[in-house]
């Protein structure tokens, strides 16, 4: 267990958050802004419009796949990498659920049914079922693309990299709060999340299109 002391603020700030100049963090900040500024210009075209069963799946899940983009964010300001970390697994759930329903539009009535286990198809499936549309990779493993995200969010001895930190100049050890030292594990949490939310904006459109 970690007995790393914490020299720096409780609570970080936009202007000294321990990441600050990331280059992939300053992409994803980008890209979050440009999806809130989409998200308010679709939002109000649905209040009062007659939906289709897709558009009011999409009306639930394209907010909450962006509120835990955000949740990711402010993880990251305030350096609990491991806990952002936790968070793709949702926020790429939720991504897969749109595009695999935009490819097979008839299982909508498996989400008017509850989307229930059994029923709808699990994550690593709704990839296989996804690769098998596209030209190349048909012969997607769905299991491979899940088991880092399943490993963090199920507590797998494998996930014990995603919250390591240097402890001394000697020891390592489990780090049960802010991870401040760690950019290469920064920038892995920006490089997951970013195509999901590239993917869950491009789904706006799809779903929404602008007539």
């Amino acid at each position: 267990m970690s007995t790393e002391k914490e020299p720096y603020p409780i609570i970080f700030s936009p202007d000294n958050e321990p990441y600050l100049g990331r280059k992939l963090l300053f992409h994803l900040d980008q890209l979050i802004s440009s999806c809130m500024e989409q998200n308010a210009i679709v939002a109000p075209r649905t209040r009062g419009a007659t939906l289709t069963d897709h558009q009011k799946m999409a009306c639930q899940v394209i907010p909450q796949s962006i509120s835990i983009a955000l949740s990711i964010r402010e993880l990251v300001r305030q350096a609990y990498l491991f806990g952002a970390n936790v968070l793709l697994r949702p926020l790429a759930e939720r991504a897969a659920i749109l595009l695999y329903l935009q490819e097979f539009p008839e299982e909508i009535k498996k989400w008017n049914r509850g989307w229930r286990h059994r029923d709808a198809p699990g994550l690593a499936k709704m990839f296989e079922a996804i690769g098998s549309k596209t030209p190349g990779h048909d012969g997607i493993r769905g299991h491979e693309l899940t088991d880092s995200m399943n490993s963090i969010l199920h507590g797998r001895p494998d996930s014990a990299i995603w919250s390591l930190v240097q402890v001394d100049d000697k020891h390592l050890g489990q780090a049960p709060s802010k991870i401040v030292n760690r950019p290469d594990l920064c920038d892995e949490v920006c490089a997951n999340t970013i195509p999901w939310l590239a993917l869950i904006q491009g789904m706006m459109c799809a779903y929404f299109p602008d007539r």
